[in-house]
């Protein structure tokens, strides 16, 4: 399931001097952030998972992750260039499969150390609050990439569409509509985050069976679906 080959060529062009730019630019950030926060307000444990769960996980992982998720295959799409590899003897769905584990690697590594690193910035893990949105935001890379990638797809208009989920779904609603928020990925996530962090200072609407299930089944059926489409996708020598 797994093509080393097919690894290597994804990593490259989502490593690429645009992309990483791109990628660098958040972690970046949030790193700022925290360390003008602690200047500012020293450390405080609920200041710390308001920084966290406000910027790291609820904007800058699925940003992360559309870059990742949308990038490890939608230009290939677009550009045609997919045909090389489909015509290749390598199974579809290894393929996507392939092409997943990358997305996933780097959306946590371009999203996990850097919160943790802010987090101990903030209030030195107190409280746990650094791991615990560590664990959030491993978590969230591994669907928010399943469900990018199943974007990019589908779709022409993948990074769009995962921007539009990212910064107005995730971002709005889900912190300002209850009920969308049972439908968030951010939401699942910090159900594991309230678990491992401090009594009170972390709360999630979405209990930690629900979250498990849901983070699971859409991880699962994003990544199916994607490879389901990929099948449909037909060589020229094929029509």
């Amino acid at each position: 399931m797994y093509n080393p080959t097919v690894a290597r060529l994804t990593y490259r062009a989502l490593l690429g001097r645009r992309r990483a730019a791109i990628l660098f630019v958040l972690p970046a950030l949030l790193i700022f952030i925290a360390s003008a926060v602690r200047m500012l307000a020293g450390a405080d444990d609920q200041v710390a998972a308001n920084v966290l769960g406000g910027f790291a996980l609820a904007t800058m992982v699925p940003l992360i992750g559309v870059i990742a998720g949308t990038g490890a295959i939608g230009p290939e799409i677009d550009d045609g260039s997919i045909v090389y590899l489909l015509a290749k003897p390598v199974k579809r769905p290894t393929i996507i499969f392939t092409k997943l584990i990358v997305a996933i690697a780097v959306t946590m590594v371009f999203s996990a150390l850097p919160t943790f690193v802010a987090g101990l910035i903030l209030n030195g893990n107190g409280q746990q609050i650094a791991v615990a949105y560590t664990i959030a935001t491993l978590v969230a890379s591994i669907a928010y990439s399943a469900l990018f990638l199943l974007l990019g797809t589908v779709s022409r208009h993948a990074v769009v569409l995962g921007l539009v989920y990212a910064l107005v779904w995730e971002a709005l609603f889900g912190s300002l509509v209850p009920g969308a928020r049972t439908l968030s990925v951010q939401q699942w996530s910090l159900a594991l985050a309230e678990k491992v962090g401090g009594e009170g200072v972390i709360t999630s609407d979405v209990g930690l069976p629900l979250a498990t299930v849901l983070l699971a089944g859409v991880t699962v059926v994003a990544t199916w679906y994607a490879g389901q489409k990929l099948r449909t996708l037909k060589l020229a020598g094929e029509e």
